[in-house]
């Protein structure tokens, strides 16, 4: 998809939605992320959260350890309007 089309695609998403607080929401994350560098955010982590999410990292390695996303899916689906 070319910067056009996802621009584009992305305005229609926005008229489309109704919900005040998702706009809103989309508006807070769209002005954070424009004005936040690459890299920025692991340089605030704490030692114990770059910690954490390296062993997170790490476990997903191992396919076994995973849960398929149908079942999470299913499990949440009243949360995630499924």
């Amino acid at each position: 998809m070319t910067t056009l089309e996802l621009k584009n695609n992305f305005h229609h998403l926005i008229d489309s939605i109704e919900n005040e607080n998702i706009l809103q929401k989309f508006y807070e994350l769209m002005l954070r992320k424009r004005s936040t560098r690459d890299g920025m955010l692991w340089g605030r982590l704490s030692k114990d959260e770059i910690d954490e999410l390296l062993l997170v990292n790490e476990e997903c390695e191992n396919s076994e350890d995973l849960i398929p996303h149908e079942n999470i899916q299913q499990k949440h689906s009243k949360e995630l309007c499924l």
